[in-house]
């Protein structure tokens, strides 16, 4: 697979203008319309279901039963992680040409030599039905940690995101600092999912971005966003995507025996401009996908709740 990265280069238009890109180093955000088609969408919705029904060979993700309908499947379903690893048709929007090609411009437009170069390590498709909880306060940068601050989630939107339905509300350049926040237990378990808190700052420069289904939202690894529970009659269907500049090492998943500086995991995907680690091969990490359903989540809340010492990751 190495050989197959490492003598070509993968080029793509450029979508945003350069006030839009500076706009997403000034802001940490950038909302880009109608990158997806609605044929696009519908595959992925089809997708989603299909994932879950277990169409996907894959031995840590187990299907839902046959005996639900597609509608019950997805009533159950918060989160499949990493299905890129196991469906064509998610790593196809991994690599989705629109999308990439901004990321091309943004992901790290604030170093001066950077050459347009992207990778993937992450992609979660998001169901949140009707009903669910969202994710308080956090910076994504706290789980995928850089080198330069080039970590760039790309969310496209499924279904129009509004504030009913528990859309993304984020502090504008919120980013800038580079400074990671302490995290703690929000303790409200209603609204958020168990997943910790990041505190310590001023969010009353909120704002949401509420999206037509279509939209894709680019933000940076240390922008301070959150979502709230699903107030509506509707999902809120979203597949996410985390991507960095190719030229800066992936210290994700620290090796024993390596040092920090040294660390880089290869379980990543070319999307944009060179990988100048090719030769170093990629990793398979088929194992690392799995499903997370609405009831193991709110089994995973009353676990949390009787014992508050548990971590999220050993409750989730």
């Amino acid at each position: 697979m190495a050989e197959q990265f490492a003598s070509r280069r993968i080029d793509l238009p450029k979508v945003v203008s350069d006030a839009q890109a500076k706009s997403f180093v000034e802001d940490g955000f950038l909302v880009v319309e109608g990158l997806v088609t609605g044929e696009e969408l519908e595959e992925l919705k089809r997708d989603a279901a299909a994932l879950a029904r277990g169409r996907y060979p894959c031995k840590s993700l187990s299907p839902l039963p046959e005996t639900m309908s597609d509608d019950e499947v997805l009533r159950n379903i918060l989160c499949i992680h990493q299905p890129h690893l196991v469906s064509p048709v998610i790593l196809k929007y991994v690599k989705h040409a629109g999308i990439c090609g901004v990321l091309s411009q943004v992901v790290a437009a604030h170093l001066p030599h950077w050459d347009g170069s992207v990778k993937c390590m992450q992609s979660m498709l998001f169901v949140k039905p009707p009903g669910f909880q969202g994710q308080a306060w956090h910076q994504d940068e706290i789980y995928i940690p850089t080198r330069d601050r080039s970590l760039c989630g790309a969310w496209i939107a499924i279904d129009p995101a509004t504030v009913a339905n528990g859309c993304l509300w984020v502090v504008p350049g919120s980013h800038r600092s580079g400074y990671l926040y302490p995290q703690r237990d929000h303790g409200n378990y209603e609204e958020f999912d168990t997943a910790a808190e990041s505190w310590g700052f001023d969010a009353s420069d909120e704002v949401p971005v509420e999206v037509p289904a279509g939209s894709v939202v680019f933000f940076n690894g240390h922008l301070l966003h959150r979502s709230a529970r699903n107030r509506s009659n509707i999902y809120r269907r979203v597949l996410v995507n985390h991507y960095m500049n190719a030229w800066s090492r992936l210290p994700w998943g620290r090796q024993e025996d390596t040092t920090f500086a040294k660390c880089d995991s290869r379980k990543v995907v070319p999307v944009a401009g060179v990988d100048p680690y090719a030769w170093m091969g990629y990793q398979e990490s088929a194992g690392e996908v799995y499903l997370r359903t609405c009831k193991q989540n709110d089994a995973a809340v009353a676990t949390r709740q009787r014992n508050p010492q548990l971590a999220p990751s050993e409750t989730n």
